[in-house]
């Protein structure tokens, strides 16, 4: 018999087949985008609520069915599939209540009706879910509790998964992704927080940017006057490949490993390298100056480059991040010197070179020791897989965990430190200035860096162990949504418009329809292709799967 591990993460998939008598990963599958339409969380929410909450499940529910295709095994055989995820994505998997994440305000969620929403742990049959999707006659479903609504399964995945929930000293553990979940354990006392980094922290919404999935570049190091680039292998392994001109883009050293693109490790460590040694010599200079870069990019490979627009949007990925973190320390009043720890979790936290991650930022450079794991969300669903009894483990462990929740969106502290970080990133406000409006705002200003942290690796891939049959990576999810675009008038300035290439305009006879790639549109967060239309013929409203 087989169980199944799923994560359902915010940028993509991640799933596991594991044999359930010898406890062996069988083979892993993962998909390169999510399903919905959107480059985030509140994207997906919003897709959700404004589009409809059942077209939402069903595309996760179908892009599930085609991971579980991939595993290529009698479907009757599967006993047991674990979910684990933030509460948006699991409470869309499970096509239930929603709005109460949408709406902070106490009234308006009374208004409608969704106050005092409780996600618990839940345990039933497959089909009663996936009905007439795919038929999974003998499996049950496990899907672990939140600690309340704002802190889901995934962020109670990080606490347990790494060493953070036993710690005494103050910690912090954060889990990089787009919505990048932290907590903060003072004593007894945990806070959470999460910030909206946006997808260019795990390579989306980069002009080359993809997920960690192999051929991509996770790493960059100097060597002389030039850049070793460094890729994920088949194995999602990171390995040594070719030495090359980051400036002219000639390759010095050819290299077996073939670039595919960039994650937002690999865009997080080409910015440290730059503002470290400059783009083109060896001469080191000091960190806090943002470069700026020769002809407006930077080449790691053939055709893989890096724009000044992505260091932009990686520079605010970042400042996002380490206003969060320092948010959480200022309102939980722990100064900054006392930071003992810090936890690294999912497929950035694992491949990121923490000693740049922490010089630029988005690992708070002031704690004495870091420690880096891997995808703790999968390692959850894993865990619920193998032994059905441990779920009764993670009740316990989220009753005991009496956590407070600070919103960064409605909170004035996180509002000031991250003009701050908009100031440093995209107009290059000096660090001393930044410290300036620090102390205007009554904050207290950034500390000096640790030179004598302890960095500790725990494991080498996000993922530690894809299995004997490997990793297989779901590159187009296939689904379409389709909406009726009677007045269309066949100029195609929508498809000219869309950045993703994400919609096409497609006659029936008569008819005339606009169908977007959920995965690759943008969603309700862009909607150039709505202004762009002359004659207001598309609405991305009344919209159904094709």
């Amino acid at each position: 018999m087989y169980g199944i591990a799923l994560d359902l993460g915010t940028s993509g998939f991640r799933a596991q087949l594991i044999d359930l008598e010898s406890k062996e990963t069988i083979k892993t599958a993962i998909t390169m985008r999510h399903p919905l339409p959107g480059g985030n969380v509140m994207d997906h929410l919003d897709f959700a609520i404004q589009v409809g909450e059942e077209i939402a499940h069903e595309i996760i529910l179908d892009t599930i069915k085609e991971i579980i295709n991939l595993f290529d095994i009698d479907n009757s055989k599967i006993e047991r599939l674990a979910v684990c995820g933030n509460p948006i994505q699991l409470s869309l998997f499970q096509n239930i209540e929603i709005r109460d994440l949408a709406y902070a305000g106490e009234s308006k969620q009374k208004k409608l009706g969704v106050q005092n929403i409780t996600r618990d742990a839940r345990v039933f049959k497959a089909n009663e879910l996936f009905k007439d999707i795919l038929d999974l006659p003998n499996c049950t479903v496990i899907v672990p509790p939140a600690i309340k609504h704002e802190i889901g399964a995934d962020a109670l995945a990080m606490m347990i998964k790494t060493d953070f929930a036993d710690q005494t000293a103050p910690a912090i553990v954060t889990d990089y992704g787009t919505n990048a979940e932290m907590a903060l354990k003072v004593g007894d006392k945990i806070i959470t927080g999460s910030a909206a980094a946006g997808p260019a922290i795990e390579g989306q919404g980069i002009s080359c940017g993809m997920l960690a999935s192999p051929g991509a570049i996770s790493d960059v190091n100097v060597e002389g006057d030039y850049w070793r680039i460094t890729i994920l292998d088949k194995d999602m392994v990171p390995q040594k490949a070719h030495l090359i001109d980051p400036i002219s883009g000639e390759i010095i050293e050819e290299s077996d490993l073939v670039a595919k693109g960039v994650t937002g490790t690999g865009v997080v460590s080409a910015l440290a390298v730059a503002m470290k040694y400059g783009v083109c010599s060896n001469t080191s200079c000091c960190f806090g100056q943002i470069p700026e870069l020769p002809d407006g990019k930077l080449t790691l490979a053939k055709d893989v480059v890096i724009t000044t627009k992505d260091i932009e949007e990686a520079g605010k990925a970042i400042g996002a991040i380490r206003a969060a973190h320092l948010t959480l320390l200022v309102e939980a009043g722990v100064p900054y010197k006392d930071l003992e720890y810090v936890y690294m979790s999912g497929a950035t936290g694992t491949y990121v070179d923490a000693e740049k991650a922490r010089r630029l930022g988005s690992c708070p450079n002031f704690a004495k020791n870091i420690v880096q794991f891997g995808n703790t969300s999968l390692a959850l669903a894993r865990e619920l897989v193998l032994d059905k009894s441990k779920l009764d483990v993670v009740i316990a462990i989220a009753h005991k965990i009496k956590a407070d929740h600070i919103m960064m969106a409605t909170s004035d502290i996180f509002s000031k430190f991250y003009l701050c970080e908009l100031s440093y990133w995209t107009q290059g406000m000096p660090m001393e200035v930044y410290n300036q409006m620090l102390e205007m705002y009554n904050l207290p200003t950034l500390p000096e860096i640790c030179e004598s942290v302890v960095i500790e690796k725990r494991v080498s891939k996000d993922i530690d162990d894809v299995g004997k049959e490997g990793l297989s990576i779901l590159d187009d999810i296939g689904i379409t949504i389709e909406e009726h675009a009677r007045d269309c008038i066949l100029c195609h300035k929508c498809e000219a418009e869309c950045p993703e290439d994400a919609i096409k305009i497609v006659e029936k006879g008569s008819v005339r329809y606009a169908n977007y790639n959920s995965e690759r549109c943008l969603g309700t967060s862009c909607h150039r292709c709505v202004a762009a239309c002359p004659v207001n013929a598309i609405h991305y409203l009344d919209i159904y799967i094709k």
